[in-house]
């Protein structure tokens, strides 16, 4: 359910801490309550499931804050950091609530690494050139945004067809 932003004023920093904040929210939100076969469910051809799109959001922060950011190679990075199709696979002895904490962790690591540069700070990315923390934020808020919208469809799939009555 959509609410409205609790800070919509005040410096931009803040502004943009509050909406990748609320995008991380909306991502946990379409997963938190379902159960651990709703979460691994694919409903699309894709490797997309609600528990994957959660353990992709913790990758991407890994990607972004620790290896982009702080410049740390993907072994010294406190869990998976390599994009592609295998940042959306859990293991079998992951647990839903297991992959939102991780997710929770990641974040406040990011959190905790952005505190330490100023907006406009740069390091390079392999593709993308010098990227600066604000552009990581602004994209860290588009993916996982998307990813909550990919989320919510899932999720109005999966209870849809649990609410149906068989036969």
């Amino acid at each position: 359910m959509w609410t409205m932003p609790t800070v919509t004023a005040g410096p931009e920093r803040l502004l943009l801490e509050h909406m990748l904040d609320r995008a991380r929210q909306a991502l946990i939100d379409t997963a938190r309550g379902l159960t651990e076969a709703q979460a691994r469910q694919r409903l699309v051809a894709s490797l997309t499931t609600p528990i994957g799109l959660v353990k992709h959001a913790a990758t991407a922060e890994r990607i972004w804050f620790q290896r982009v950011l702080l410049g740390l190679d993907a072994a010294e990075c406190d869990g998976p950091a390599a994009g592609g199709d295998s940042s959306f696979v859990v293991a079998g002895d992951e647990t839903l609530a297991d992959v939102i904490a991780e997710f929770e962790r990641a974040s406040e690591r990011s959190r905790a690494i952005a505190a330490g540069f100023e907006l406009d700070d740069t390091r390079p990315h392999p593709v993308a050139g010098d990227v600066s923390l604000r552009f990581i934020y602004l994209l860290l808020i588009e993916d996982l945004a998307r990813h909550a919208g990919h989320g919510d469809i899932l999720r109005e799939q999966l209870t849809r067809s649990a609410a149906r009555p068989s036969g």
